[in-house]
């Protein structure tokens, strides 16, 4: 960069989480001057009260699901339990590790950080706590936060970031929500011995998923134990001692030790002062943006969950990238908001990139390949539960994948492979031709040969 600078800055990010750091650390190392807000964590959401902490309270519940399938194997480890102290230390511990390369990170590139709130004071203008700053460019990577329901009692309920605040295991949950947070919670207490009941408005969960793939979800939780209340939700909720008593919408009653409510977030727009730079939001709060991010004041952008497009940690860090590279690095570019794989870490975990069968179905002929069957390790431990159900959907005629939907052990794995395939146009026949590695359940992606059904031309019928 090079040249007088009329503003403190060449951009300024209001937001720490993993969108914001990306474009600020790229746009750095292109040489921008560059300031940076972060009020509550570094590394936002994802890496203090998401997927990380998450990721290794899921794992936790995964050690009790293996101890005690082990002696089908012969292993003799006695009676199992668990320290729920032991855990919260050692995700903290990570955590805070995590949280501290975040920042680290910029400093290394010479950002500017302020650990502080920034709002706008004018379309170029803004003040990062009570400190008066200018920036060229402004990009909005703030984020979004759990919501509450409007009921009765509703203050007598969780959110999903209270669950990295805990002090103790509640040992009877209500969890509302069929969405990813409220399904992986579900399974992870219940996997560290919570007694769990899961409550979603709709009839199957996870909302945007394949139907089979959701179909096998909520087989698969109930398999595992958990108690499933389908079409439900909270009408009101009361205090009975330290226990809440949950009345449902459809009369039935629940009793638990702690209520979550995983059933939406909303963008942190409030108190950033869109007025006073006349950047216009939409009913709800999220930001409305071009293809190029831009807001409707051009020199303001917007990413990640504050947006409210798809709401992923790594879709935020390449769009942020691709943001960085644009305006600063003589390199023009978007990130793609197409096949963008997803996971569920559920027990099983769930993975899905590209169409479902119905997409496909609507934009014409497809053939659909599906198997289902018992992984090898559950042969001996009998666990019927642990059933994988592996699928393809392809373009008739030119045989392109447009998607591949899993359930089963090591799907998010699996599924990142698998991506690559669907993003880059591969076809059945170039599967076909590839080797499995047996025994392995990946496998089945390459040996798939006849297929189950054709969709799309009228009345799905049977191949």
């Amino acid at each position: 960069m090079s040249g007088t600078r009329p503003h403190d800055f060449d951009l300024f990010v209001i937001g720490g989480g993993s969108g914001g750091v990306r474009t600020a650390r790229i746009a750095a190392s292109h040489g921008a001057k560059v300031g940076i807000a972060e009020g509550r964590f570094w590394g936002g959401t994802c890496v203090n009260v998401g997927c990380v902490p998450k990721k290794l309270m899921v794992n936790a519940a995964e050690y009790g699901r293996w101890a005690q399938e082990a002696a089908a194997f012969g292993w003799s480890l006695g009676e199992a339990s668990h320290d729920w102290g032991t855990l919260v230390r050692a995700r903290d511990l990570e955590v805070n590790r995590i949280s501290g390369i975040y920042k680290g990170m910029l400093g290394n590139v010479g950002v500017t950080t302020f650990d502080c709130n920034a709002r706008f004071t004018g379309p170029h203008e803004l003040l990062a706590g009570e400190r008066p700053i200018s920036a060229d460019r402004i990009l909005i990577a703030v984020g979004g936060h759990p919501v509450r329901p409007d009921i009765p009692g509703a203050e007598h309920a969780l959110i999903s970031d209270d669950m990295f605040t805990l002090k103790e295991m509640p040992r009877r949950v209500l969890m509302v929500g069929g969405g990813y947070i409220g399904l992986e919670f579900a399974s992870m207490l219940h996997g560290l011995g919570a007694e769990v009941t899961l409550a979603y408005r709709q009839s199957l969960p996870l909302r945007g998923f394949d139907h089979e793939l959701r179909e096998a979800a909520a087989e698969a939780l109930a398999a595992d134990g958990l108690t499933i209340l389908p079409g439900e939700t909270p009408a009101e909720i009361t205090l009975d001692g330290e226990a809440r008593r949950v009345r449902m919408v459809g009369g039935k009653v629940v009793e638990a030790d702690a209520v979550f409510f995983a059933t939406g977030r909303t963008p942190n727009t409030r108190g950033l002062g869109l007025d006073a730079a006349g950047v216009v939001a939409r009913e709800g709060g999220a930001i409305a943006v071009d293809d190029d991010h831009a807001t409707n004041v051009p020199h303001i952008y917007a990413l990640g969950d504050v947006t409210d497009r798809v709401n992923l940690t790594p879709v935020a860090t390449a769009v942020g990238h691709a943001l960085a590279d644009t305006l600063f690095g003589n390199r023009p570019r978007h990130a793609s908001y197409e096949n963008v794989p997803k996971a569920v870490f559920t027990s099983p975990p769930m993975a899905s990139v590209g169409l479902t069968e119905d997409e496909a179905a609507a934009r014409g002929p497809a053939e659909i390949y599906t198997a289902r069957f018992t992984p090898l390790r559950h042969t001996v431990t009998r666990n019927t539960g642990k059933r994988a159900l592996m699928k393809l959907v392809v373009e008739a005629g030119s045989g392109r994948l447009l998607g591949a939907h899993m359930l089963g052990e090591d799907a998010p794995e699996i599924m990142q492979g698998m991506a690559v395939a669907v993003v880059n146009g591969l076809t059945k026949a170039q599967l076909d031709a590839t080797i499995g590695i047996h025994p392995t359940a990946a496998e089945e992606f390459v040996t798939m040969r006849v297929p189950t059904r054709r969709v799309g031309d009228g009345v799905a019928k049977a191949a």
